[in-house]
């Protein structure tokens, strides 16, 4: 690591980390578990549960799994949002010595299909919401073991029942679904499943660092989503990374078990993920919002309680920015708002420090490095613009196509290597000898520049990149530019089919103020960008296609604009 960024690195802040102290993730659970055992883990809908109860609960977990048969590693996927059994099936299927396929809920049939065959899932535990999708594909997948369970399963009592009963019949939002039993398959209530395991003992974990933790599929706005092989070392690595990162900023609640953070964001998104791991570490606890698209609930949640770290996507921010209720909400101990998954712009930042005295700090990762890359310096109290300094252990490079490093200040792809670094896409030897270099580092597909100092910035995507007249023109600056003039909530730039220029710019605007007209949108470019920069089409939209975890889906912006 060059020795600008170690001397910028906060005080406290180690320069490297040691993922062999641990044998795999299951020893760290341990750890935890019996150190933290009465502390909270988490809160969902008012109800609690402890690091004692998620050891007893995950441990029931893995030894029904274990007691069905899986072969050692076999793929267990995980087709739940944001409740207490996500963290249990998590933390069971690893502890099993399995490994876990993080499945987004709201996929297609199509989409889960391709992910269940891909991955070769054998088992999957599934909110019963979602088992309508999973019945037009199971007969074409591996899968012959499937937990269904039900929102209020880990709820409680009374409340718990009420809540399944409110999600089925009064919500309706449990579509009828019949699961097969052929070919030996089993179908097996989560309910049931805890009770059968508690009377189980689980048997040794056979999983060493090299073993695979996840298989954590990219977002596949592009294609076909890809398998990023995540082993137990590297999901170590990323949470030691984390943790050194952000204790010092969390350190201020006085007592880690305090520290409460927001996990809004989908726990089978890696950003969202490695958020959970460092709860678990660090023994401080999380509140779990199944729902954060109903801003109305979301925001009473952050009123009941302190909270001192807020992960979130530049979409999200806004969202909360918006509401009328958010600046209600107390803001007194948020020590940590971090920003990630997309590129935060400058207005959003600006707004969200005005609001919230927190300043947005953003970060940079992958699936493919565990959510873990590069950050700024939780004790910045200003938005840089930047993505910061590689975290302990990473080394950073700007590469040509041809796999050369370029000097600082000169644009490239970003390549990174580090122990948090995926080592390779599952079952495809062409697409992993495509994503690294002769020398070791992972091509990231972002165009970024190092500074002296060295922090990066991201210039944008290279697959995203607009040519205008021979000229690159990247949608990031136009975006973060675009996104200051006044009454722009948000907006994309994507490139269009031009017969003089090649491509056209035209940008999509989300407006706050509906008297915001295009000519007041071009004049504010004119001032703001040099001429081929500036966008030649301006269209205005109730919102932008985005998803699940808010990115937005520029492609899809692009393929409708030529259509």
């Amino acid at each position: 690591m060059q020795t600008s960024v170690l001397q910028n690195y906060p005080a406290g802040v180690p320069h490297e980390v040691h993922p062999e102290q641990y044998r795999s993730l299951g020893q760290m659970f341990d750890e935890s578990f019996k150190r933290y055992a009465e502390r909270p883990f988490s809160v969902c809908m008012e109800r609690w549960m402890s690091y004692g109860e998620l050891d007893v609960l995950s441990t029931a977990l893995g030894a029904w799994l274990q007691s069905r048969g899986l072969e050692d590693g076999a793929r267990v996927a995980i087709m739940l949002p944001n409740v207490p059994q996500f963290p249990v099936t998590m933390c069971g299927v690893l502890r099993a010595g399995y490994t876990c396929v993080n499945v987004n809920p709201l996929y297609t049939a199509r989409e889960l299909e391709h992910q269940l065959k891909d991955s070769g899932a054998t088992a999957i535990v599934i909110l019963e919401n979602f088992a309508a999708t999973l019945e037009q594909v199971i007969d074409s997948t591996a899968v012959k073991h499937v937990v269904v369970a039900s929102m209020g399963d880990l709820l409680g009592g009374l409340y718990g029942k009420w809540i399944t009963i409110a999600v089925r019949h009064l919500a309706k939002m449990v579509p009828a679904y019949k699961l097969p039993l052929d070919n030996g398959r089993t179908v097996t209530p989560f309910s049931q499943v805890i009770e059968e395991g508690r009377g189980r003992k689980l048997g040794a974990d056979p999983s060493t660092l090299d073993s695979i933790a996840f298989l954590q599929y990219t977002g596949g706005t592009t294609g076909l989503s890809k398998g990023a092989v995540l082993t137990h070392r590297n999901i170590v690595a990323a949470t030691l990374q984390a943790e050194a990162w952000f204790t010092p900023a969390l350190a201020r609640a006085g007592d880690l078990s305090k520290v409460n953070s927001i996990a809004a964001l989908p726990l089978y998104h890696i950003f969202a993920l490695t958020l959970c791991l460092l709860a678990i570490r660090q023994g401080s606890h999380l509140t779990l919002i199944p729902n954060p698209r109903d801003f109305d609930k979301f925001i009473a949640v952050l009123k009941k309680r302190p909270f001192h770290m807020l992960p979130a996507v530049n979409t999200l921010f806004n969202a909360l920015l918006v509401h009328p209720e958010f600046k209600t909400v107390d803001f007194s101990t948020l020590f940590v708002s971090q920003a990630g998954g997309m590129a935060a712009s400058e207005g959003t930042a600006r707004k969200w420090f005005e609001v919230t005295g927190c300043p947005m700090i953003e970060g940079w990762g992958m699936s493919e490095t565990c959510a873990i890359g590069t950050n700024n310096p939780v004790s910045n109290t200003a938005f840089t613009g930047t993505i910061g300094l590689p975290l302990p252990g990473i080394e950073l490079a700007i590469k040509d196509d041809e796999g050369r490093s370029l000097p600082d200040g000169e644009a490239g792809e970003l390549c990174i290597k580090g122990p948090n670094v995926m080592t390779g896409y599952y079952n495809q030897p062409a697409e992993t000898a495509a994503a690294f270099t002769p020398d070791g580092f992972m091509r990231t597909g972002d165009i970024a520049v190092m500074q002296e100092d060295g922090y990066s910035k991201i210039v944008d995507r290279k697959k995203d990149m607009i040519l205008v007249s021979g000229f690159n023109v990247f949608p990031n600056e136009l975006e973060n530019v675009i996104s200051l003039c006044p009454g722009v909530i948000e907006c994309a730039a994507v490139g269009v089919p031009d017969e003089k220029q090649g491509e056209a710019i035209k940008v999509f605007v989300v407006r706050k103020d509906a008297s915001l007209t295009e000519d007041t949108v071009m004049r504010y470019c004119h001032d703001q960008l040099t001429g081929y920069k500036r966008p030649k089409h301006i269209e205005f939209r109730d919102a932008l296609p985005k998803t699940n975890v808010g990115k937005i889906l520029r492609r899809q912006l692009r393929v409708g604009a030529q259509a």
